[in-house]
């Protein structure tokens, strides 16, 4: 450990647009907050990073959230995200600072630059985690190693990977993975404005013009109630649709669905597509492969209805209906609106 004096901390950077600040910050901190009590031995403490231009105000939203301090770099050079400037002050910062453990949201922004980052300190990343810990026998010896899990092999299985020969352990987390904690807006913090040293303010690249995308449909992160479906119930998607709309939920699909060309890559769940957490979630002649599933395991409610009884899926099910999905969704449906008449 003698090399890894004076490195400490979980440090999460706060992604921000526009001054707003995006959720999957706030999920990770909340998340950090669960590490850092799994080992009070180690004293460490939750630190946000925050960079931007006229963002000092949302440094006590970032408190409130979690941090128990937060870094705050406020320069119009980061007024927009610059792959350039942003990685030369979160390189500075973690030189400074000498975080343990560094999150970032698997975003756009955060997948373009955490990789940046480690590989101008020379660290190890884990990118798309779907779980995290802390060994706690190595806290009792005063190491805090990052237990980082993801699925691999083509999603097939789950790998735990660990970093124990640099710091910081970085890796991605994506959005929704983690739950996001109430804020409490009477917790305080410590904050601490950096200045980097920049070697030029000229941009290597130049924004011309912004052009917004504009969002088509319904975003399924945010819906309450999912009906999904799999290669099982692509004959029968009128079903699977009109079971969301009797639930006034959203449709969404597997990858297979969506490569097969049924639906929309925007629909996709999984690990190459979007984690959702709604309150309900309906597996429709899914099997529940480890990539499916690590879009959607943290439902609140997950019914799977599927004629495989060993399928995967109902080792995560709350309930589950062994049946040709043609036949049990005409039947739900039917009690679905008998219970919205009564």
């Amino acid at each position: 450990m003698a090399k890894f004096e004076g490195y400490k901390d979980i440090y999460v950077f706060v992604e921000q647009k526009n001054g707003t600040v995006a959720e999957v910050g706030y999920e990770l901190i909340s998340e950090a907050r669960k590490l850092v009590a799994s080992i009070p031995e180690m004293g460490y403490q939750v630190v946000g990073v925050l960079l931007g231009s006229n963002i000092t105000e949302k440094v006590q939203d970032v408190i409130a959230h979690g941090a128990d301090k937060v870094i705050v770099v406020d320069d119009e050079l980061l007024k927009d995200y610059s792959t350039q400037f942003y990685t030369d002050a979160l390189t500075q910062i973690i030189k400074e600072f000498k975080p343990d453990s560094f999150l970032t949201g698997a975003t756009v922004l955060g997948r373009d630059l955490a990789p940046r980052v480690a590989a101008r300190i020379n660290a190890g990343l884990t990118a798309d985690a779907t779980k995290i810990e802390i060994d706690t026998e190595k806290a009792k010896d005063g190491e805090a190693l990052l237990l980082v899990t993801r699925p691999t092999f083509g999603g097939n299985l789950f790998g735990t990977i660990v970093c124990p020969d640099t710091r910081p352990q970085m890796a991605t987390i994506r959005p929704k993975v983690f739950d996001m904690a109430p804020a409490d807006a009477s917790r305080t913090g410590e904050v601490v404005s950096f200045a980097p040293k920049w070697e030029t303010t000229e941009p290597e690249v130049t924004i011309d013009k912004v052009v917004e995308k504009i969002v088509e449909g319904v975003d399924i992160t945010k819906a309450n109630i999912l009906v999904g479906a799999g290669r099982g119930a692509e004959g029968c998607l009128d079903l699977v649709e009109a079971c969301a709309k009797e639930l006034d939920g959203v449709v969404c699909a597997t990858r297979a669905v969506v490569e097969d060309g049924y639906m929309d890559k925007a629909l996709q769940v999984g690990q190459t597509g979007k984690t959702v957490r709604p309150s309900l979630y309906i597996a429709c002649g899914i099997s529940g492969a480890v990539q499916h599933v690590a879009g959607m395991e943290k439902s609140d409610m997950i019914i799977a209805i599927n004629r495989d009884p060993q399928a995967e899926i109902f080792t995560i099910a709350n309930m589950g209906f062994v049946g040709d999905v043609n036949e049990v969704l005409p039947l739900l449906v039917e009690e679905i609106k008998k219970a919205k008449a009564a």
